[in-house]
């Protein structure tokens, strides 16, 4: 009688969950609907250059400061008018793919909520607006410009909306010079050792005449069709807009950073010494991973990973016949003359370039979901690679421009090609390029097609990696070295994360634990270590992310035993886009559950 009961309820929720993929919309369905559309249009209203970046046209010609007050308070009172209108909803009614929209949404405006309360919008202190890494808006800023990025250059109204921006900067300075007195005031500054490397990555955007600066570049790459007329007068209003805007407010901010702010900024590395940098720091971490997990377990974590990928590494070394030791090997990794093949940049480009074909063979056993996206590979631009690091843009919406890994290649002739490989899974195919341009294709509101949960989508690129075995990948044991080594230096980042903002490391300690444990130079240890003294907890979200999802996998194989196919985990991970850790896990809990009724019915 137990058994017959059990079958008769699974069954009753089998149907009432077949009967919810069917309905028709309900009200509470359209009431939700309607919520997600006004809250886009509002948030997109008050993100003008999020909006140009993400296809939407109608504010082309603004630019946001969003390090300002009045864009705080106004970021505030939008998600707190939209948090209450989801109040409104009855949440039981929702069928379970309306559920998790209105989770998701509800996360989203509670985590800015939290922010905003520490002076934080999006993933930076509006007090210390400026710094070295790739993220910084000075320097994303110009990328901007340049026309090889989101901002599109293709009609006269384009680069008309475009002059309106450059001349707005001015503005954005202003208000980040202001800031960063407050934050001098406050005891709240970047590292010294961190702001020291932006007055190179400035000087090229204020010095130099209007037609070798990168914001000039649209011009001299302007469509065919444009009159003569408009050609000249656009030529003309740039030239004026980077002579009269754009060149003196990078000076004005280049000057007071190396006049003011650096003498002044603090010599220690991480959160802890900052005002308030405790209670920030800990808002990073639940940021990053989604997850308010305790820094302390994060960091034995991670030295527990660290020991075990040691070991791995030390295996690869005793295969390829190395005789000196995991020290010696990693010398040897980062010099001989085997690991530097390269003459040009363009060989680089066209090595990463063979791995989607060497790999397309087997991506149809992995994956079912694939993006109907282009993709390309390119280096990053000369004037920004400082302070840069691998990365991956986004496709356009309107799928005009492809989505893009951009790789920082100083000299071909010094280029490293161990890792080379991981690197491609990670931000191409099929880490971000997949993860990301699904997000944008699938049948989703608009503001999860763009949400960004950092140990998500950084989790997808790491879990990435593990595939490469799968995709016919790390053949070559130096290759598979790279993918240890790219594991290794996201475990490495538990620990010197959580030291530098937690535990009070110095930039020194941080870098010297770096180089012993991974075959890299100096100067790319102390580029890592840089990043993560500016971006706080980000370093954390790769292996949070990765994590959650191996584990999720095991459990649907453990499970589902034969039922189990890897495609399918796959099209249920990445098919809703982005989400906090917690809901991903409780999706594919039900995922689970719901593969199981079929079988359990079957029961005689």
């Amino acid at each position: 009688m137990t058994l017959r009961f059990l079958l008769i309820t699974l069954l009753c929720i089998s149907l009432a969950s077949t009967a919810q993929e069917t309905r028709r919309p309900t009200r509470e369905s359209g009431q939700l609907l309607s919520i997600t559309r006004n809250y886009w249009h509002d948030f997109l209203e008050l993100n003008p250059l999020y909006a140009t970046q993400r296809g939407v046209d109608l504010y082309d010609d603004r630019l946001e400061i969003s390090i300002g007050k009045p864009y705080r308070d106004a970021s505030s009172r939008l998600c707190t008018r939209y948090l209450d209108s989801l109040k409104t909803i009855d949440r039981v009614k929702l069928d379970e793919h309306d559920a998790l929209i209105a989770d998701v949404l509800e996360y989203l405006l509670n985590r800015s909520i939290d922010g905003l309360k520490l002076g934080i919008n999006g993933s930076g202190n509006s007090e210390r607006p400026v710094d070295q890494f790739v993220f910084s808006f000075p320097t994303s800023f110009a990328t901007m410009a340049s026309g090889t990025g989101s901002i599109p250059f293709r009609t006269v109204k384009n680069y008309d909306d475009f002059i309106r921006r450059m001349n707005a900067f001015g503005k954005w300075v202003d208000v980040a010079i202001r800031n960063m007195n407050e934050g001098i005031r406050h005891g709240n500054t970047t590292p010294k050792a961190a702001m020291l490397k932006v007055p190179a990555q400035l000087q090229p955007l204020f010095s130099g005449t209007a037609a070798n600066s990168i914001f000039y570049k649209p011009v001299s790459a302007m469509p065919d069709g444009f009159s003569i007329k408009d050609r000249e007068r656009i030529t003309k209003e740039y030239a004026d807009a980077i002579r009269n805007y754009i060149q003196p407010a990078y000076k004005r901010l280049n000057d007071y950073i190396v006049n003011v702010y650096i003498p002044k900024c603090r010599t220690s590395s991480g959160l802890l010494d900052n005002a308030g940098g405790q209670k920030e720091y800990a808002y990073w971490v639940n940021f990053w991973t989604s997850a308010p997990t305790d820094p302390d377990s994060i960091f034995s974590f991670g030295l527990s990973e660290v020991s075990r990928i040691r070991h791995e590494m030390d295996s690869i070394r005793m295969l390829t016949g190395f005789t000196g030791d995991l020290k010696q090997f990693f010398a040897f990794v980062k010099t001989d003359k085997r690991f530097f093949p390269f003459h040009t940049e363009q060989e680089v480009l066209d090595r990463f370039r063979s791995y989607e074909a060497l790999m397309k063979p087997a991506l149809a056993k992995v994956f079912h979901l694939m993006p109907k996206a282009g993709f390309e590979v390119r280096a990053t631009e000369k004037f920004r690679q400082a302070g840069a690091n691998a990365q991956y843009m986004r496709p356009s919406p309107d799928g005009t421009r492809p989505g893009i890994f951009y790789e920082v290649i100083p000299d071909a002739l010094t280029y490293n090609d161990n890792g080379m490989e991981t690197l491609f899974l990670h931000e191409a195919i099929p880490g971000h390029h997949f993860q990301i341009a699904l997000q944008q294709e699938m049948d989703l509101p608009d503001f999860m097609k763009n949400a960004f949960f950092g140990a998500f989508a950084e989790g997808w690129g790491l879990y990435a990696e593990t595939l490469g075995n799968d995709l016919g990948m790390y053949r070559d044991p130096y290759q598979y070295l790279g993918r240890l080594n790219a594991d290794m230096e996201r475990s490495v980042r538990l620990v010197v994360d959580v030291g530098l903002h937690h535990k009070g490391w110095s930039r020194e300690r941080a870098i010297a634990y770096v180089l012993d444990n991974q075959p890299l130079t100096e100067a790319v240890a102390e580029q890592r270590i840089e990043r993560y003294m500016v971006i706080p907890g980000q370093a954390l979200s790769y292996k949070a992310g990765e994590q959650e999802i191996l584990h999720l996998r095991k459990l649907a194989q453990e499970k589902l035993g034969s039922a189990f196919d890897i495609r399918e985990f796959h099209d249920q991970v990445l098919k809703d886009g982005a989400m906090p850790l917690s809901i991903l896990d409780a999706k594919i809990r039900r995922w689970i559950d719901s593969k199981l009724l079929p079988s359990i019915k079957q029961v005689p």
